[in-house]
């Protein structure tokens, strides 16, 4: 079974937001990095640059596919981990803490109403 934090909001294409105040940190789920296996290369946004929800922000390479990173909510970029440059394999390794990818100003705070929580995220896998 795949780690669900429960302090987190998810999306149906297993990206995640944990919100704190007005920013969103954003990742993928464990789930979607165990599908994915191992990732080698992610393509994403530059610090002010804007993401909208539901929309691509940039991809994440594994060995075997490229998948579109999909934002779960929508604000300006304020930070990137740079890190994943270097290590992509983080976001296997910890997908919710050094694996995070992005942390975004939120825009309009509502859209996690769109979003679902840890129970309804983990009904979506069964």
């Amino acid at each position: 079974m795949a780690n669900i934090p429960e302090d987190l909001y998810y999306n149906s294409d297993h990206d995640w937001v944990r919100i704190e105040g007005d920013v969103g940190t954003c990742g993928i789920t464990d789930y979607a990095q165990g599908e994915l296996g191992d990732i080698v290369f992610l393509e994403l946004p530059e610090v002010g640059d804007w993401v909208v929800q539901g929309e691509p922000y940039g991809t994440i390479e594994a060995v075997k596919t490229v998948s579109d990173l999909i934002a779960p909510v929508s604000g300006e970029v304020i930070d990137v981990n740079v890190e994943l440059t270097d290590d992509a394999a983080l976001v296997n390794a910890e997908p919710y803490e050094n694996g995070w990818i992005i942390q975004v100003r939120l825009s309009d705070p509502s859209e996690t109403d769109a979003l679902m929580d840890a129970p309804a995220y983990a009904g979506l896998l069964d």
